[in-house]
């Protein structure tokens, strides 16, 4: 006898297949930092990996601050799919593209500038800094790719294609293996290799994608929506509801570079501890996300349909979803420190002390997966303005005045509860006003999908 679904949870399903889908992309970014971070961790000199480590740093807000571009993409596409709008699901993908391309190009023409203020900013000893100029000069030329494959993921993750997401992430970071490999270890390029290798690889994947759109549009339909990219009114209204996501963006990175740049201030032992600890955060988060891409591009599409009774029941899945990939990654490096950093790094001074900061993943990783599928959830309904003024308060209340502390007592222990005091009140704001959003679905939204 076969079980039925209760019917609020019909969409089940379609969730675990676009969730697995999702996950097994969204992991393969991290996947292969890490690969980076191993092949520079096993170099005699320590300095390459604590270099790249620091100039992450910039990269966080270069490129994850503006990853705004995928998740606005995603949420207006879904909501037009969900409206059977192929003329305003086409134009949700030309108007972010537009506007990836041309941050993507100001990236390139200020790269001095960029790099002058950053690390200005950013505190490295002389040889650190030196080698993390070198990756920074080798993965800048990567910005337009990068950006315009933001714009490419979110629009498929919009239009459900996630296989076609899963081809560019096994393409884009398998060459970026192959390439690390090459670069950093063949050819002893160091830290210059690992950031040409990054940005050679985002350009073989822009060029899945592109070929992926061709073969997923009619002309007719392209040819169509081409003449409304431009129109003034609806751009503006584009505009305005990625803001709210950008600050969102800018938020989170600004709390996590802050916290690589406080770690430097603990010196270079520490700041590569936090640092390969981060990865395994990273690793979990950007694994946790493949499940909040599904809630945010479901959630838009029920919304766009008026679906509005399986909102709650998605938001539950998601969590309950999230909560063991968390768990797995945390109590995995907790019960088996020496296996997990063993791969990443061979220094013996890294090693023997990480295992006294590792617990602090626990609480990390399990409170930012509930938070991340509110935010899915959030971004999804298109409240843009409630994620950012949760994300405000949570930079002042949950991690600033624990990071100040941190400092000025130079406690690591206390700077990483910094970090989840940040995530735990993020997530408790969010959750007192998912009510208000529900009572609020009948009433105008704050910013329009665009005319179509």
């Amino acid at each position: 006898m076969v079980l039925a679904l209760p019917a609020q949870y019909s969409f089940l399903p379609r969730f675990l297949r676009l969730s697995a889908v999702s996950v097994l992309s969204n992991m393969m970014v991290p996947l292969a930092g890490l690969v980076d971070t191993a092949f520079l961790g096993h170099l005699a000199d320590i300095r390459h990996l604590a270099g790249v480590i620091l100039a992450s740093i910039l990269f966080d807000y270069l490129y994850r601050v503006l990853k705004f571009l995928r998740s606005s993409t995603n949420a207006l596409t879904a909501q037009a799919v969900g409206q059977e709008d192929s003329k305003g699901m086409l134009l949700a993908g030309l108007r972010s593209g537009l506007m990836a391309l041309l941050i993507g190009l100001v990236i390139l023409l200020l790269q001095y500038p960029l790099q002058k203020v950053g690390f200005a900013i950013l505190s490295g000893a002389t040889e650190v800094e030196a080698s993390g100029l070198d990756y920074f000069y080798g993965r800048i030329w990567g910005a337009p790719a990068v950006l315009l494959n933001f714009v490419l993921i979110g629009w498929f993750l919009g239009r459900e294609m996630n296989w076609v997401v899963l081809i560019i992430s096994i393409i884009g970071n398998g060459s970026n293996v192959l390439l690390d490999y090459l670069m950093i270890f063949q050819w002893g390029w160091a830290s210059t290799g690992a950031g040409l290798a990054t940005a050679a690889s985002q350009y073989l994947s822009l060029l899945v994608g592109l070929g992926a759109v061709c073969f997923t549009i009619r002309g007719i339909d392209l040819g169509a929506a081409l003449k409304e990219v431009l129109d003034w009114r609806s751009l503006k209204e584009t505009v305005a509801l990625k803001g709210n996501l950008l600050v969102r963006f800018l938020v989170l990175i600004s709390t996590y570079a802050l916290f690589n740049n406080l770690s430097s201030t603990l010196g270079t032992t520490t700041l590569a501890q936090n640092g390969l600890l981060l990865q395994i955060a990273l690793l979990s988060q950007f694994t946790v996300q493949g499940v909040g891409m599904t809630t945010q591009t479901l959630t838009g599409n029920f919304k766009g349909k008026g679906e509005t009774q399986l909102m709650m029941p998605l938001l539950r899945v998601a969590i309950a979803a999230a909560l063991p990939i968390a768990l797995g990654f945390a109590l995995g490096s907790i019960l088996f420190p020496d296996l997990v950093f063993g791969l990443l790094t061979n220094h013996t001074e890294i090693n023997t002390q990480i295992t006294d900061y590792v617990v602090w993943l626990l609480p990390l990783l399990v409170i930012t997966a509930v938070a991340f599928m509110m935010e899915g959830y959030f971004i999804g309904m298109k409240q843009g303005k409630a994620l950012r003024n949760a994300v405000l308060i949570a930079f002042g209340l949950g991690f600033g005045p624990l990071a100040v502390a941190a400092e000025y007592v130079q406690s690591n222990h206390l700077l990483w509860l910094s970090l989840v005091g940040y995530v735990t009140v993020l997530g408790a704001i969010l959750a007192l006003q998912i009510p208000g959003t529900l009572n609020r679905l009948e009433l105008p939204e704050e910013t329009p999908v665009p005319s179509t």
